[in-house]
């Protein structure tokens, strides 16, 4: 095996349990505002996904754009998209500050993630805002005679740790469009629920589950109830863990029962590091629905058993000598750490076996005699 091969190999057995934290796009799970309304031209629109249809204030002074998340977030960065079709208007938003904060009201005194210093016409440009938290985005225009012209506006938040990321869920019913993966897209359903949470139908004993692929140490799981209606549907559902899937997973040990979530709210459940590579919801009863708005699932993992893996070796020197062995390792590990695999320990299972490779004789020549 050549060392190309060795580390497609090693990818293949670890780099699956690492995965990157890829920022989301927050920005469309709140409601937009503007501190005056210039005619058609509303807030929402610079939330609609077209650049062709811009958010706009008048003339005023101190003019403002807020965006409203309806709960704290960390924010990684902000992008803000001008107006395509209008040379003269870029500079509108020079000077523009954008703001992160809990503020409602008074918006200027949110802190700054940044100030706009020009945005060329139709470009998006992005601020980081290195994890300032708040529930409100603000961009304001201080001063006389200005405006403020968003056409898009993103808001970026990372969600790390969650073990529930990407990975695949089942529900026992769907009912339309509350699909399973929509208890796992980070979407709250502050907004718009049929969107953004999963839910069975009306039946008996409903159950969600999420296969996390590997066994974890699960030491917390947090359930967000819906914000719209009825949340004392989730009352009596039992959060369980294990590695069976004997009665689709609900026969695992509990990690804990909810006794009731206030709408809209999410609540943590310690599950004190059970093991197990699915995590179910059940509640137990006839005429019930499970809705379920966002599940997170944290701990510790994956826990690996041993993998081996088989080399052939080219090396002029002898692998018999335990030094020369352990060098060889030594780089392998060092080549390992460069490639991200920082918690891979290498070892022998056996001393190598050398193969003495020799040349095939070359076939006999058969002599041609003249008669």
């Amino acid at each position: 095996m050549n060392m190309r091969d060795f580390y497609k190999s090693l990818s293949f057995l670890l780099g699956k349990f690492f995965f990157e934290h890829v920022p989301v796009n927050v920005a469309t799970w709140g409601t937009a505002d503007l501190s005056i309304l210039y005619q058609d031209w509303y807030a929402k629109n610079a939330l609609d996904g077209s650049i062709y249809t811009c958010s706009s204030t008048p003339w005023q002074t101190d003019p403002w754009w807020k965006l409203d998340l309806m709960k704290t977030y960390s924010v990684n960065r902000v992008t803000i998209t001008s107006k395509p079709d209008c040379t003269s208007c870029e500079s509108w938003l020079n000077g523009a500050e954008i703001r992160v904060g809990n503020v409602s009201l008074n918006v200027s005194s949110n802190p700054i993630c940044a100030v706009v210093s020009t945005i060329p016409t139709g470009a998006t440009y992005s601020y980081s805002c290195h994890g300032m938290e708040g529930r409100y985005i603000i961009v304001n225009n201080p001063g006389t005679s200005k405006c403020v012209t968003p056409c898009e506006v993103g808001v970026y938040v990372i969600f790390p740790g969650n073990l529930a990321t990407e990975r695949t869920v089942t529900q026992s019913s769907t009912n339309g469009s509350w699909i399973t993966e929509q208890a796992i897209d980070f979407n709250p359903g502050i907004i718009k629920q049929s969107s953004a949470c999963s839910s069975t139908n009306v039946q008996t004993n409903p159950w969600w589950r999420v296969d996390l692929s590997y066994i974890y140490r699960v030491s917390r799981v947090v359930i967000t109830n819906r914000l719209d209606c009825c949340p004392e549907r989730i009352n009596g559902a039992e959060i369980r863990i294990g590695n069976s899937l004997e009665n689709n997973g609900n026969n695992n040990p509990i990690c804990s029962v909810i006794s009731s979530i206030p709408a809209g709210v999410s609540s943590t459940y310690t599950c004190n590091d059970m093991e197990g590579r699915y995590v179910n919801l059940i509640i137990p009863g006839d005429s019930r629905i499970l809705t379920l708005c966002e599940v997170e699932v944290y701990g510790e993992g994956p826990l690996l058993k041993k993998s081996f893996l088989k080399m052939n070796l080219k090396s002029s020197s002898s692998l018999s000598e335990p030094a020369v062995r352990d060098q060889l390792l030594s780089q392998l590990q060092s080549a390992l750490v460069q490639r991200g695999f920082s918690d891979v320990t290498l070892q022998w299972s056996q001393p190598p076996k050398q193969e003495v490779m020799r040349k095939e004789a070359a076939p006999a020549q058969c002599a041609v005699r003249k008669r």
